[in-house]
């Protein structure tokens, strides 16, 4: 099966908002076995949403788009949907009623506008979309599929899982692809490239070496009539690559790196507590992302000036010698945060995010603290990025140093 992915509205031609949905799809697609020839951004305008429109309908078997679904002038998929089938819309009266009982749910009466939401054609099926008021449209015409679905990317995903890939499973009968995301930290892109060895010249599965924030990921990929047997063809390359790379792999898949911390701590009985001064909180941020973190993160301080440091037990000898932007601060920060709320391990962050220097340091500059009361160590990197660019990345490298400690101290 042949589809062709449309992202629809103007916001987005004009970069006011990032295509999401676009990669959202994509990369849901080859599991059903469904190939994804085409890719477009289409602004809310009537005579090129019904070229392109006309355009994907003949030449592909199924269209998938999102956007352009809500109550306003511009939001046009319907209309354009009809107008290139040749169908003519109409209010369906149960969907009328689920929307006005929407409304009326929250005190609010229906503004007259959003009763388009409610219109359907002779080929269409409503889907149902119980994260906002606009259902999607499921079209079935000449041995063709055409999906609507809404742009916001909660409602979007939502509605792919529980009601759009299990329509589509049912229709896709060719091979499907399965694959395997390895995540590799501590060893290089390209010595990650040679380690992959023999697997990179094979044709099923495929190999695939690619530099991310979190380190290197190695994608596996394989094709098949099944489920059951692209994964016997992803087994074998999996396991050899995996044993390569020992404790230098720490993720598959979705897994993230404080995801990853989280099960170390709890694997090991372990607290954290963290002190962060130039990303702000971000570090505990993305500790807390991970449900069931209040079993191991006590807590953290934001000591964005030196005095916070010093009050919360930072060496003000320490300050004056070697400067609150430092690798010696920075453990020192880790020790206290650790020591102040009684937890196994600290992290301590600080750095010049910028825009301008500080103490004579590079905008960039991020030094890094981890202690334990059996090991600490320091950590120094510069980022030429942007402001916000520096925090993240700044994160991303103290969970690696969080993690080197927490696997070095099994050696100890």
């Amino acid at each position: 099966m042949k589809a062709e992915i449309m992202s629809i509205g103007t916001e987005l031609l004009l970069g006011e908002i990032v295509d999401t949905n676009a990669s959202y799809l994509a990369s849901q697609l080859p599991a059903l076995g469904i190939d994804v020839y085409y890719m477009h951004q289409v602004g809310d305008n009537m005579d090129r949403l019904l070229e392109v429109f006309d355009r994907a309908w003949k030449r592909s078997d199924l269209v998938l788009c999102t956007g352009g679904l809500g109550p306003t002038e511009d939001d046009r998929t319907r209309m354009v949907v009809a107008k290139m089938l040749g169908e003519e819309m109409k209010v369906d009266p149960e969907l009328e009623k689920e929307l006005r009982a929407f409304f009326g749910g929250r005190g609010m009466s229906m503004p007259e506008n959003n009763l388009k939401q409610a219109m359907l054609i002779p080929s269409s099926r409503p889907l149902p979309n119980p994260r906002g008021t606009a259902p999607g449209w499921w079209v079935e015409r000449d041995e063709k599929v055409l999906v609507a679905m809404p742009g916001p990317p909660r409602e979007l995903q939502f509605m792919w899982e529980n009601e759009v890939r299990p329509r589509l499973r049912e229709r896709v009968h060719g091979d499907i692809l399965i694959s395997r995301t390895l995540k590799v930290t501590g060893i290089s892109e390209g010595a990650v490239d040679e380690m992959c060895g023999e697997f990179l010249a094979a044709s099923n599965p495929t190999i695939g070496v690619y530099a991310k924030p979190d380190g290197i990921h190695v994608r596996i990929a394989a094709k098949a009539k099944s489920e059951k047997d692209a994964a016997v063809l992803v087994g074998p390359v999996e396991a050899t690559l995996r044993d390569r790379f020992g404790e230098n792999l720490w993720g598959v898949d979705d897994e993230t790196m404080q995801s990853h911390i989280g099960q170390l701590l709890k694997a090991r009985g372990m607290t954290l507590a963290t002190m962060e001064s130039c990303t702000g909180g971000l570090f505990a941020s993305n500790i807390t992302d991970v449900p069931g973190s209040s079993g191991y993160y006590k807590g953290g301080f934001i000591t964005y000036t030196s005095e916070a440091k010093i009050a919360y037990g930072v060496d003000p000898a320490l300050i004056e010698e070697h400067g609150a932007v430092s690798p010696e601060v920075a453990v020192a920060m880790s020790k206290a945060a650790r020591l102040q709320l009684g937890a196994d391990v600290g992290v301590g962050i600080t750095g010049v995010a910028g825009p301008t220097e500080q103490e004579g340091k590079p905008v960039g500059s991020i030094f890094i603290g981890v202690d334990h009361e059996k090991a600490a160590r320091g950590h120094a990197t510069r980022y030429q990025m942007a402001r916000a660019d520096v925090k993240i990345r700044a994160v991303t490298s103290a969970l690696f140093q969080l993690r080197q400690l927490l696997v070095h101290l099994d050696g100890t």
